[in-house]
């Protein structure tokens, strides 16, 4: 019984430690917000993606804030959500491709 014990201890500390998830935050640039309302709709689209913990929404500079678990989205997720919420986006600094 002994062996079976140390045999499921090795066993455990062999397996691969999952990778630690990392909080990220990235700035979307949203242009197509033209009215104040504008904000609400992606602000939902963007809380919506599992993974994300905060959404802030600037209707004056036209981008939206996003914190998120690196480990259960990225910026593609994010910008696909506001794009089938009807507002294209792109990471801020990034050329549209």
């Amino acid at each position: 019984m002994n062996s079976i014990k140390k045999l499921s201890i090795s066993l455990l500390l062999a397996l691969p430690l999952p990778v630690l998830a990392e909080t990220k935050t990235v700035t979307l640039d949203v242009p197509s917000m033209t009215c104040p309302v504008c904000p609400i709709t992606v602000k939902k689209a963007l809380s919506a993606v599992p993974g994300v913990s905060r959404t802030d929404v600037i209707f004056a500079k036209r981008e939206a804030i996003v914190t998120y678990d690196d480990a259960k989205t990225n910026v593609a997720a994010l910008t696909k959500a506001t794009l089938d919420a009807g507002y294209p986006s792109t990471e801020k600094g990034q050329e549209k491709k």
